[in-house]
């Protein structure tokens, strides 16, 4: 039986493969058997990703004419499992092996450096960026900003005594700190309308490629286990940590273009409060959670680095549709 909120949940996307088509197939006609298919899947293409996006989405709203009862399909989890496998082996080479000491304080004081002048898509935008530009980032950000900071909150009930304090302090102002209206996700729901593009759930789910959904997925699978809790405390500290300087760099850009204040707000809200949570995910979160276990410290770093490795995607990603004048948006 389909829960009350069925309406503020998204329509099924198009399959884009065979391992997507599986997942589609399984949750609308109830085919596959006792198994699913994984056969050789790429973990960094379009089909292998929008699988596991789908299979993550079925813990947060679920798809509209969807049963919730998909969400723990022993089969579904099965398929999920080995493509994050796949996904989670590609992405460590991606971040290529960490040092056999680490320590999570100097990456992100390394963090915290970024150059005045840069290469990176923020800097891109800031300078040159177009309207359409912005709202390709927009569009394909929705992907994530739908549900800001729901993914990490599923680390509070695997943290303790202050880490677990202060991480919930970070998670209290993402939500809002209270008020509905403040919610970032609603912020950011605002700002698409500002922008003239579809406010509805995951609207652009159909048109995001893989490198889109790729930072979302890493989220939902360090999220959703427990073993990676050191990870998504540590995807969180270099979330937060990035933010205000790239933020501020979108919204310098974004006033350049004299775009709507909706569109605005939502990143100055950005470069104010996440130069708070910064200093409080470093010390009270990162800080004591390494204290309190120590082991995890690795973890906490390879988060860090995952993140960036993601992010880097994306943005060659995107900018790369820009430069051979393909459309981010299909």
């Amino acid at each position: 039986m389909r829960s009350a909120h069925t309406r503020s949940a998204a329509e099924l996307p198009s399959a884009r493969g065979p391992l997507s088509d599986q997942v589609i197939a399984r949750l609308t006609q109830g085919s596959g058997g006792n198994s699913l298919e994984v056969a050789d899947a790429d973990p960094f293409d379009d089909d292998t990703q929008l699988a596991l996006y789908v299979c993550y989405e079925l813990h947060y709203r679920g798809f509209v004419d969807v049963d919730d009862e998909h969400e723990w399909d022993p089969v579904l989890l099965t398929f999920r499992r080995e493509l994050e496998r796949r996904f989670m082996g590609a992405v460590r080479d991606s971040v290529g092996a960490l040092p056999t000491t680490v320590s999570a304080d100097d990456e992100m004081a390394e963090l915290s450096v970024e150059p005045i002048d840069g290469e990176g898509l923020s800097y891109e935008l800031r300078d040159n960026g177009t309207w359409e530009q912005f709202r390709d980032l927009f569009a394909l950000r929705s992907l994530y900003h739908h549900k800001e900071a729901d993914p990490h909150a599923w680390a509070i009930p695997r943290l303790r005594h202050q880490a677990k304090a202060a991480f919930v302090a970070v998670e209290f102002d993402e939500f809002g700190a209270g008020r509905g209206d403040a919610v970032h996700q609603e912020l950011f729901t605002d700002l698409m309308g500002a922008a003239g593009l579809r406010t509805d759930y995951l609207a652009y789910l159909d048109d995001a490629p893989w490198w889109a959904l790729a930072p979302v997925n890493l989220m939902s699978c360090f999220g959703l286990h427990r073993s990676l809790r050191g990870a998504t405390v540590g995807h969180l500290a270099a979330t937060e940590i990035t933010s205000p300087p790239g933020s501020q760099r979108l919204l310098a850009g974004l006033e350049r273009l004299d775009a709507p204040e909706s569109c605005r707000h939502f990143y100055r809200e950005h470069v104010e409060a996440d130069a708070v949570h910064e200093q409080i995910l470093r010390t009270d979160v990162v800080g004591s959670l390494i204290l309190d276990e120590p082991a995890l410290e690795r973890d906490i770093v390879f988060g860090m680095r995952a993140f960036l490795a993601m992010e880097d995607a994306f943005g060659e990603g995107l900018r790369g549709s820009w430069i051979e004048g393909i459309p981010a948006m299909a």
